[in-house]
Parts: C-alpha cells; structure tokens; sequence
C-alpha cells in the first residue's frame, strides 16, 4: 500500500488558494506538509480558504504576488530562504486563459498568457533550484495540459505555453537530475474548476463526449497525482508527463 508522508517538507504551491491549486495545497496538508501557497489578488478568497481548513490552517502560509514579475519572485525566495531555509517541493501551478482565434489574438493576451504560465514558470523554478540543491533534493510539478499536446481551438497561446512547459521540464530534469531533483508535468484533461467555468453550456457537453469516462475530472484527482510524483515513490520518475484525462 502507498503511503504518502511529507512532514518535514516544505512546499510551494503557486496558484495554491483556487482551483486545482486549492486542491493541491489541501492534500499536501493533509499529509503533513507546511505549505506556501501563493495567489495574486483575490485576498478575500485566499483568507476564506486558510479558515476553512480549520486546524490544517496552522500549516499554511499565504503569499501574494505575481510569477511573472521577476522582482516579486525573487523578493519572494528571499522571504523563504529567511523563514524556511528550504525548498523542498514547487508546484507550478498558476496559470490563466484568454482564449481568441488566433488571427484575432490582441497581443497583450498572448503575452499575459505567456508571461503567467511558461515565464512564471520559468522564474519560479530558477530561483528554487539553488535551494533544493543544498539539500540535493528536490521534487519540481508543472501543471501544464493536455492541451499542449492537441492544441484545442482558440487557445494557441495556452497551448503553447503549456507545450513550453513540457519542453523545459525535459531540458531541467538533465541538468538537475544527479543532484537529485526530479522535474516532472502533470497534464489534465477537463477538470471541474472556475478555469472552465465559463464555457457554454453546449460546448461542456460536446467536450464530455470525447471524453471515453464521458465526465470531467475532480481536483482530488490530481491533486493525488502531484503528491505522487512529489513523493519519494516517485524518486526514479523525472522529465516526463501524466496525462489526467479520463482517456481524451
């Protein structure tokens, strides 16, 4: 039986208050973490989720500020490396859409999209790495998509943001493996948050269908994936992807 232990760890969860990442950061408490989860504006959500957990609250701290500016995230790691002394686990969570044709795409929506979810990625991750090598040890999850892999129509900009994931995780998990830190995705299909919370009606119900589970996945779901590969019976899985998507 696999058992899931990560007292002692410390861990950052970007995106950590809403969604999947809401879901993430939860699980990781529950098994024992401390857990730095990081939002960007909505201050009231972020709250209302730390009193909700109720007593697993005592393990959480919240941090606003926005990945893609670099400024934010280095004064950020300058508050960990003062308060924690380490970094154990990044999850990469954060990530926005702004969806359009791409003949019609503004350019500012393909740069934020840019900016948040390949750049935020790529400046949280740079500035973990020092940390998790004192230690040489180091777990690395992007949430990237499926949707890197099939390019679903109006979202070229998500698409490739999240194909630039996936790529720089191949190329960091060569040049961190011997110190041993994994660098791994996880790609989820249709999975019930407010990220898809504002498509029609008619299209939810065309996208079940291709779905072969014919439903949309729970965050629970992979949030169990990201402890997983997080884990230590994970310690041999590096530079690659799980697909979470019901067979889509």
């Amino acid at each position: 039986m696999m058992n899931f232990n990560f007292e002692n760890r410390v861990v950052i969860v970007t995106g950590g208050t809403r969604g999947i990442g809401r879901g993430v950061t939860t699980a990781f408490l529950e098994h024992g973490a401390t857990v730095i989860a990081t939002y960007t504006s909505n201050d009231e959500a972020a709250n209302n989720f730390k009193e909700s957990l109720g007593e697993l609250g005592k393990n959480i701290d919240l941090r606003k500020f926005d990945v893609s500016k670099e400024e934010q995230v280095q004064e950020f790691y300058s508050y960990v490396e003062s308060e924690y002394q380490k970094v154990d686990i990044l999850v990469n969570n954060s990530g926005i859409r702004k969806d359009n044709v791409l003949a019609l795409m503004p350019t500012e929506d393909w740069n934020s999209v840019m900016d948040v979810n390949l750049k935020g990625t790529f400046l949280m991750t740079k500035m973990s790495i020092p940390l998790m090598m004192k230690n040489r040890y180091g777990r690395v999850v992007n949430m990237s998509s499926v949707g890197g892999a099939l390019g679903l129509s109006g979202q070229a900009n998500y698409a490739a943001s999240k194909a630039g994931q996936v790529a720089l995780s191949k190329s960091l998990s060569k040049e961190v493996g011997k110190k041993g830190i994994t660098v791994n995705n996880i790609c989820p299909g249709f999975i019930e948050t407010e990220l898809i919370a504002d498509l029609p009606a008619d299209q939810v119900k065309e996208y079940k269908k291709q779905v072969p589970l014919r439903r949309f996945g729970k965050v629970e779901e992979v949030a169990n994936a990201v402890l997983f590969l997080s884990s230590e019976h994970a310690g041999y899985i590096t530079g690659t992807s799980l697909e979470i998507t019901g067979g889509l």
